[in-house]
């Protein structure tokens, strides 16, 4: 009897939280929302029609309600532009008004609490980041001063594209997909750091694996990836993701220092990402934090 009051007092709890947060979100629904599916269920929203491939499911909504609509994700409002004039108008007209992103729990742990340029809330820090990354990083003088690096991992590749694609006086079959993302994150970690991860050459075997690893986690525990950050009173009954996550933030952490360290000890001499972020940092300490230079590593 006892077991059974306890049981029928804890489903009465939650039907009454769950009625709560209808009523909340209902009360707080914004209006004059583009169109949007009416299957919208209490609680989840239209959580329960998204099926992979996720581009297609869109595809197949913009052909109903337009080039705009709306879905309710749990307590997340999205927006869904399938529009180039549209898209044009939202990183113009609109792009403060659509700059904040949404804060997910990678992005707390990953994203040193929301202070990347990629997690960060639109304001001073926010620009901050954006100014260091369109004159220090990103701009044209910046870039080229790594085509070399460009060309270089371009010939690799196509060496191994002549070696592999012939056996004997046969064509082979060769799978593309992992040369190119090799020949993507070669670029990058070389113009970061001045490494090499992938393929031959490897700058150190022992880094390499560990930063494989790493990528792949980052990449298997994206934001989409969590119910939680979409019902967060999910998050109530389990934190087993958010442990996972805040791991691997810290294992990502201590990589990126490392790497920060060891340029600081190299006192800057091969011109790479870090060796230009680490000179800026003698001069203004303030602005070029360890913690500014490795978000900025992360979302190169």
């Amino acid at each position: 009897m006892e077991e059974a009051t306890i049981l029928y007092s804890s489903l009465s709890f939650l039907l009454l939280l769950f009625c709560l947060i209808f009523l909340f979100q209902s009360k707080n629904h914004p209006k004059n929302l583009p169109p949007s599916p009416p299957n919208s269920l209490p609680i989840i929203g239209h959580l329960h029609l998204l099926k992979p491939p996720i581009h297609r499911f869109y595809q197949t909504l913009s052909q109903k309600y337009g080039p705009i609509f709306s879905l309710k994700l749990g307590s997340r409002l999205l927006v869904v532009v399938s529009s180039s004039t549209l898209a044009e108008e939202c990183f113009t007209k609109n792009d403060i008004v659509l700059a904040n992103r949404p804060k997910l729990i990678i992005g707390k742990h990953l994203g040193y609490n929301y202070t990347t340029v990629g997690a960060a809330p639109y304001g001073d820090h926010w620009r901050n980041l954006r100014r260091i990354g369109a004159i220090e990083i990103f701009s044209s003088s910046r870039l080229n001063t790594f085509t070399s690096v460009r060309k270089d991992e371009i010939r690799r590749l196509l060496l191994k594209l002549s070696r592999d694609c012939h056996q004997g006086d046969q064509f082979a079959k060769v799978e593309m997909k992992s040369m190119l993302s090799g020949l993507t994150f070669n670029n990058i970690m070389r113009m970061v750091a001045g490494k090499r991860y992938y393929g031959d050459e490897v700058t150190n075997e022992a880094e390499a694996r560990e930063y494989k690893e790493l990528i792949t986690e980052a990449f298997k525990n994206g934001g989409a990836a969590n119910p939680g950050d979409f019902l967060p009173i999910l998050n109530w009954f389990g934190q087993g993701y958010e442990k996972k996550v805040k791991k691997l933030g810290k294992r990502m952490d201590g990589f990126l220092q490392k790497l920060i360290d060891e340029h600081r000890r190299q006192e800057n001499n091969n011109n790479s990402m870090i060796d230009h972020l680490l000179s800026l940092q003698k001069s203004e300490p303030h602005y070029y934090t360890d913690e500014i230079i490795k978000g900025f590593i992360l979302v190169s």
